[in-house]
């Protein structure tokens, strides 16, 4: 138990930094493309950190355990906006532009919604992931596509009008490349050690499989979206901060649980509402909604909010667990 324990911390940390060095090295690539904050969070920085899952996601499922697979997405998505954004605004109100409250959050609530109807048989085959998959590849293009009409119809009146630049960031191509090669490696590695630690100590403990994925593995593959997050917010880049979760969580949905079913289709044990996991996708979908309700008059999450959220998220493992 105790190599276990180990094992579970090292894949932790391995996912923590990979995690780190990839959003860097992405990050940096796409800021000297002239991307703004809010793509870069919705899209490079989203990608980024969403790497944990996908890849947690995948592992799980060529070894069997689909339900840590999927649950792992759902926990995730659910982790991201009551416990993450919940402590973001703790440390500092989160703020945002009305694009997102009217357009990206919805779009989430969309796909949730989406991916509910596709899990009604029990069973997410190859055909759903392409599906999936291929929207992922349309909001990347979407968002790329916003960007680069944003910077046309731009006023050319200073430099506080232009896309951040790429100081203080890493300038070298080489450099940002070989960042993105360790954090990807580092993710791989710290993946399929949180995944067989997890398995084994919950295992022993008595813990079920589906509560596995939605609760540890969730939570750790959540690690970087938390400190992204954090960290943002405390630098007033609140675009990037609220960006990265909603970001993050539509390509959970579509990248991650799509490529894991063309690699593998993704059964649910027990079936979807015997097995409980429609009560975890009506929390994922009620928790994605929530924003809107707190940030509907003035587009901000106060502190008080962010404990609302995060007394939620406290209530909803409380469940899972009891």
């Amino acid at each position: 138990m105790l190599t276990q324990f180990f094992a579970f911390v090292a894949g932790l940390l391995l996912l923590y930094y990979g995690a780190g060095w990839l959003v860097q090295g992405a990050s940096s690539l796409a800021r000297s493309l002239g991307l703004t904050p809010m793509v870069i969070g919705l899209t490079v920085v989203a990608f980024g950190t969403s790497a944990p899952e996908l890849v947690v996601s995948l592992v799980s499922a060529m070894k069997g355990k689909s339900m840590i697979a999927l649950g792992n997405v759902v926990g995730s998505n659910i982790c991201n906006i009551a416990l993450v954004l919940g402590l973001t605004a703790v440390f500092q109100p989160v703020t945002t532009s009305r694009i997102v409250i009217v357009r990206d959050i919805p779009l989430m609530l969309g796909i949730s919604a989406f991916l509910l109807l596709l899990s009604l048989n029990s069973m997410i085959g190859r055909i759903e992931g392409v599906i999936l998959f291929s929207g992922v590849i349309a909001y990347t293009w979407f968002n790329y596509a916003v960007a680069l009409r944003v910077n046309r119809t731009r006023p050319k009146t200073g430099d506080a009008d232009q896309p951040a630049p790429a100081s203080g960031l890493m300038e070298k191509k080489w450099i940002q490349g070989a960042m993105v090669i360790a954090g990807t490696s580092a993710v791989v590695v710290g993946a399929d050690l949180l995944v067989d630690s997890a398995v084994s100590i919950m295992s022993a403990l008595g813990v079920s499989e589906k509560v596995v994925g939605l609760t540890v593995v969730a939570f750790g593959t959540s690690v970087p979206e938390l400190a992204t997050s954090i960290v943002a917010a405390l630098k007033k880049e609140m675009d990037i901060s609220l960006g990265n979760l909603v970001g993050s969580n539509v390509f959970n949905l579509l990248s991650v649980v799509g490529a894991t079913a063309m690699v593998r289709p993704i059964p649910i044990a027990g079936g979807f509402f015997h097995s409980g996991l429609v009560i975890d996708y009506l929390v994922m979908m009620i928790v994605s909604a929530m924003p809107l309700i707190l940030m509907r008059r003035d587009l901000t999450i106060t502190r008080r909010k962010g404990l609302i959220l995060v007394a939620c998220y406290v209530g909803y493992v409380i469940y899972l667990l009891f």
